[in-house]
């Protein structure tokens, strides 16, 4: 995969992929990354990216021109075919877990890191294929934003992680993930459940189920609109809301 991120500040990105695990993935060849500096593409001796809008108002809008000058550039200078471009935005849909996962099939992504007050909305009609906000907040620019669907993204492209771990993920079937623990099994008076301790991997796997599914109802029940429970399950759940009720 390759991916560009187009900000007028690109010091901000430089560190999160320089450490930890997207470094390892950059370094082994499954991700491409470049940091597109949106003032090489201004014409003027001043670099403005961005004026006063239109009808008066506070704050201002990234100009049209760099931004499309930008994205045609990327698009011209990739050796694939598609080229995918996100737009960083409070106004946009919410990131998830699903969008992550559509996201990391593509091999070119675009992501542009909103400023100011926005872009020309002429950016946003004709430029942009998807929009997304990593939450109902609103950040000062769309640099950390971007970092935050980067992470999420390249984690599941294959031979990042293996497929088993991404299976039993939080989100990766509409529930939480299940507790877990480590040595020492007896810390301060808490013990580690006795099923963990047991060696019976199927009463494990059972317990890690119901323990998901009492996760998920007692912190996003919303999530569960979605899931596909057997009808022991449904019971459990039916039980667990009782004794919240």
């Amino acid at each position: 995969m390759k991916i560009d991120l187009v900000t007028i500040f690109p010091g901000m990105l430089e560190g999160p992929f320089k450490e930890s695990m997207i470094k390892r993935a950059v370094d082994r060849g499954l991700v491409e990354i470049n940091l597109i500096d949106l003032r090489s593409y201004t014409r003027d001796r001043h670099r403005q990216v961005d004026d006063t809008p239109y009808g008066g108002g506070c704050g201002m809008i990234l100009k049209p021109e760099p931004l499309f000058e930008a994205v045609e550039d990327l698009k011209s200078k990739s050796e694939y075919e598609r080229s995918w471009v996100l737009l960083m935005t409070p106004q946009g849909r919410r990131f998830d877990q699903q969008a992550a996962r559509k996201l990391s099939g593509e091999k070119h992504l675009i992501l542009i890191c909103g400023r100011y007050e926005g872009v020309d909305e002429r950016v946003r009609t004709a430029l942009i294929d998807e929009e997304f906000s990593i939450g109902d907040y609103v950040l000062t620019g769309g640099e950390l934003a971007a970092a935050v669907i980067v992470d999420a993204v390249v984690r599941l492209l294959p031979g990042f992680i293996t497929e088993e771990a991404a299976a039993n993920e939080s989100f990766s079937d509409s529930f939480l993930e299940h507790p877990h623990y480590t040595r020492p099994s007896a810390f301060r008076g808490m013990e580690v459940p006795s099923v963990l301790l047991s060696g019976n991997h199927a009463e494990i796997e059972r317990w890690r189920r119901k323990q998901s599914i009492k996760r998920t109802c007692e912190r996003r029940p919303d999530l569960l609109e979605k899931a596909k429970l057997l009808p022991d399950e449904k019971s459990y759940l039916e039980e667990i809301m009782r004794q919240q009720n």
